[in-house]
């Protein structure tokens, strides 16, 4: 079910893969301000305020500067769609239902840097934004747009479609690179970042979907009408992913800075079955439980991190009373082990034996000595990854020990440490 509103998902852009009804209804207009005036776009970006929305909130414009600062003869623009996260499916339906919008933000963002190479790099469970990004990338290398495009650069811009290895791994940027080089997913520690030396060495600026679908209109409309989108100091839309125990689950494009209360109560129709408002957990599986004490928290990167959690990807998993916290957790940590790319021996051991010990506390199973193993692995495992996967497995862990001890058999006291 979906409830799509405001910018991203306008209606009159909502046409497909159909390139002449895009162009029809205003389409291109953002790649035709940003030719006007190429110097201008990242400074355009900067003032709209526009921030990643594939997790980290990072400012856009400074992955764009670092990118556009970088020498040489290549550089390449890759879209991330890689989208694989429990309870996130923004970016399949923008790639599905409004291909040209992503195609022109990412050819505004290749203006910006000076890109050679846009490459799409999608999900290949993702099978309708596939089909449509593919008929769409194919009108586009016949479009006077590109041409204009390539004249304006002095270089002619590339177009591809890449599948990703579909592993949740695969989405981080670092992996992003290796997939594409044609190698296992595997992340890496960095610096060097893409923007720096990502693709075959060469500057690789990575964005999220839904982080570039907002470009063509910040350049059609500009930064202070984006920027009028938001509630407070946040600055345009987002697209929440709302499941879980609600009655109206669904895609919700949403002022950035909506109350979580609203989103839940008003738009999604408040709880299934009538029951309470247990949790919910914020971005996706990978952060910090908030609870009915944080219904009123706006659903944006700075409110939300500072009641300790992230909006991620804006994906909200709803739990009511009478659903296990330990179940949900345990489900979740079975999906980053699962993940885990297995280069780094604590986060694939770590997320295995926390998946044991979360199964056996929630059938019934376990002893205190199982729950202190399990506080002990928050403990140690932080940091012990080269990407961000174990940490988030154990953020949602820990979160869930400490917001919810009596579902650990804890009664709000510490477990005791072995032995028992």
């Amino acid at each position: 079910m979906e409830r799509l509103n405001q910018r991203l998902l306008h209606p009159a852009f909502d046409v497909g893969a159909h390139y002449d009804r895009w162009i029809a209804v205003g389409g291109g207009a953002g790649l035709e301000a940003a030719l006007a005036n190429p110097a201008a776009i990242v400074d355009t970006i900067a003032a709209a305020g526009l921030a990643g929305m594939g997790g980290a909130g990072f400012p856009t414009h400074r992955k764009w500067r670092a990118a556009a600062a970088q020498a040489g003869d290549v550089k390449y623009v890759v879209v991330n769609g890689n989208e694989d996260e429990p309870g996130t499916f923004k970016d399949g339906r923008l790639l599905a239902r409004t291909p040209h919008q992503v195609i022109e933000g990412a050819l505004i963002a290749a203006l910006a840097t000076g890109a050679t190479h846009v490459v799409f790099y999608v999900n290949p469970r993702l099978a309708d934004a596939l089909a449509a990004l593919r008929e769409a990338v194919g009108q586009w290398r016949d479009s006077p747009l590109l041409a204009r495009l390539a004249a304006a650069l002095g270089h002619p811009v590339a177009l591809a479609l890449a599948q990703s290895s579909g592993r949740y791994i695969g989405g981080e940027e670092t992996a992003i690179v290796s997939t594409l080089e044609g190698r296992f997913p595997f992340p890496r520690r960095k610096p060097p970042f893409p923007a720096e030396s990502g693709l075959g060495g060469a500057p690789t600026l990575i964005n999220n979907t839904e982080t570039i679908a907002n470009v063509p209109h910040i350049l059609r409309e500009g930064p202070n009408a984006y920027r009028a989108l938001g509630i407070g100091d946040a600055c345009g839309t987002k697209l929440y992913s709302l499941s879980g125990d609600v009655l109206r689950p669904g895609l919700y494009e949403l002022p950035m800075g909506t109350a979580l209360g609203d989103l839940v109560f008003v738009h999604g129709g408040g709880m299934l079955g009538g029951k309470a408002f247990k949790a919910v957990f914020t971005g996706g599986p990978s952060n910090t439980l908030l609870t009915a004490a944080d219904l009123d928290v706006a659903l944006d990167f700075a409110s939300v991190r500072a009641r300790g959690s992230h909006l991620g990807t804006g994906a909200m998993i709803v739990i009511g009373e009478g659903t296990s916290i330990v179940r949900e957790v345990a489900r979740y940590v079975d999906f980053f082990a699962a993940g885990s790319c297995g280069q780094c021996p604590p986060c694939k051991c770590g997320t295995f034996q926390m998946a044991r010990l979360l199964h056996r506390i929630d059938t019934g199973a376990a002893s205190r000595r199982d729950v202190a193993a399990l506080q002990s692995l928050c403990e140690t495992l932080p940091g012990s990854g080269r990407c961000a996967l174990i940490d988030g497995a154990v953020t949602v862990v820990e979160s869930s020990l400490r917001t919810f001890p009596r579902e650990y058999g804890l009664d709000g006291k510490p477990a005791c440490a072995p032995p028992c």
